[in-house]
């Protein structure tokens, strides 16, 4: 795989978060912040899909009133 240099600069606290996480896993700094990059992307993308998702819904007229989730939420005080 190809592989290409990105600089960022991150917050002291964060860097040594990762100094001190990569020396317990042994693992290079490089390989810990390819892993939490490639989750956060990862989950990222799944937001993304939800939110068209959601919006695909709305589009489609697949709405519950306000009021109804009212109703539900107060039910949910009296359930207890």
């Amino acid at each position: 795989m190809e592989t290409r240099v990105v600089t960022a600069h991150i917050p002291i606290e964060l860097a040594e978060k990762v100094d001190q996480l990569a020396a317990r896993l042994e693992r290079p700094k490089g390989w810990i912040v390819k892993q939490a990059l490639t989750a956060w992307i990862d989950l990222e993308a799944k937001r993304y899909q939800l939110t068209l998702e959601g919006l695909a819904d709305v589009d489609a007229g697949r709405l519950v009133e306000h009021s109804a989730i009212e109703g539900w939420a107060n039910s949910l005080d009296r359930s207890v």
